[in-house]
């Protein structure tokens, strides 16, 4: 499933610091000057997830294959992009094409490093970010609404779209983004669905602290936890800089880095974790010689929508799949093992896949 998550901000607030972490690879540009990042660079990222490592250490596989998330360093946003200020326009098409949105925020003060809006302020920053994609949504929703108009004197279905575009329409003017639209009936989905609004994708912030900052939230840390809540969004705190340094460390030195910093995770795997429950995803598990895998589809799928992601002709063939629980499998050493206990189930085409399952289909070609 081709999932992902544009990185944005305003230049110079630690995004091309954290997609370079992120990735394990230096290959995103992080200097002190606005517009550095042209290009959205893309990266395949691991959703970290220990439940592969200990179904190896059963099968003993020739790989483990993780589930992945693609990361985009879109380029620093400023005020005026939706007018088309700093290459605005390409920055924001870049926007529409991610699932959701980590939302970077400078929350500490260096010096040495300038601040596109001269201060440190990350509510200010927030709210510039937001007020653009919110610009931009209204300006693609007025000319969707000038066609409606025309289409809905030869159609009465087009007339209920209009009615919710409209009421869109005055939700944007007052500065208000597409997620906290009450309205989200079937005529919202469609138009969302076509228009694909920048300000109605899930957002996460990412706290950009010095190392000081991660032993205890700083003001400006509570005041965008304080501003998340407001919103609904998730807020996680890291220390690009630091995230960085860790990329080259063994796990082990890693760890205690952290553990040092007062913290027992990463802030971007907390990023990558977090990003993956937000858009509704789980885990199912293929456990063979040739490889262990994690399978990603979204909650509530059906075995056969499940297979699909393999191979197509798995969901149109399905006849059933055989199941066992993560915790059966680990258990009981294995599928052998697990079927002697009784643990593995048979199940038809009305089966919802649980995160974790160890799966292995049936079906004809």
């Amino acid at each position: 499933m081709g999932l992902s998550v544009g990185i944005v901000g305003l230049p110079n607030v630690g995004k091309s610091t954290t997609f370079n972490a992120l990735t394990k690879a230096q290959n995103a540009e992080a200097q002190n000057y606005p517009f550095c990042t042209i290009e959205p660079n893309k990266a395949v990222v691991p959703v970290p997830d220990p439940r592969l490592e200990e179904l190896a250490k059963i099968v003993n596989p020739q790989r483990i294959q993780y589930s992945t998330i693609d990361f985009v360093d879109i380029a620093g946003l400023v005020r005026g992009a939706s007018k088309g200020e700093g290459l605005g326009n390409q920055f924001l098409s870049n926007i529409r094409e991610t699932d959701m949105i980590l939302h970077m925020v400078r929350c500490f003060e260096d010096g040495n490093v300038t601040h596109v809006e001269g201060g440190i302020d990350p509510i200010r920053d927030i709210e510039i970010i937001e007020t653009e994609l919110i610009f931009a949504d209204l300006q693609q929703l007025e000319k969707k609404i000038e066609r409606l108009k025309k289409q809905a004197k030869a159609n009465k279905k087009i007339v209920p779209i209009l009615a919710v575009a409209e009421e869109l329409k005055k939700h944007l003017e007052e500065l208000k983004p597409v997620r906290t639209f009450a309205n989200k009936n079937e005529a919202f989905e469609q138009l969302n669905k076509e228009l694909r609004f920048l300000s109605a994708k899930p957002v996460i912030f990412g706290a950009n602290v010095d190392e000081e900052g991660m032993l205890e939230d700083n003001e400006y840390v509570k005041r965008v936890k304080e501003y998340a809540k407001e919103v609904g969004a998730d807020v996680i705190k890291l220390c690009a800089k630091l995230e960085e340094e860790l990329v080259g460390l063994e796990e082990e030195e890693a760890k205690e880095l952290l553990n040092e910093m007062g913290v027992q995770e990463s802030g971007l795997d907390k990023i990558i974790r977090t990003a993956f429950e937000r858009l509704g995803l789980i885990s199912y598990f293929t456990a063979g010689v040739k490889e262990v895998r994690s399978w990603t589809i979204h909650r509530g799928w059906t075995a056969p929508q499940a297979a699909g992601v393999i191979h197509k002709d798995f969901e149109k063939g399905f006849i059933r799949a055989e199941v066992i629980a993560y915790e059966d499998f680990i258990k009981y050493g294995g599928e052998q093992g697990a079927k002697e206990a009784g643990k593995m189930r048979l199940e038809g085409k009305e089966y919802i896949v649980q995160d974790g399952d160890v799966m292995h289909f049936r079906f004809n070609v």
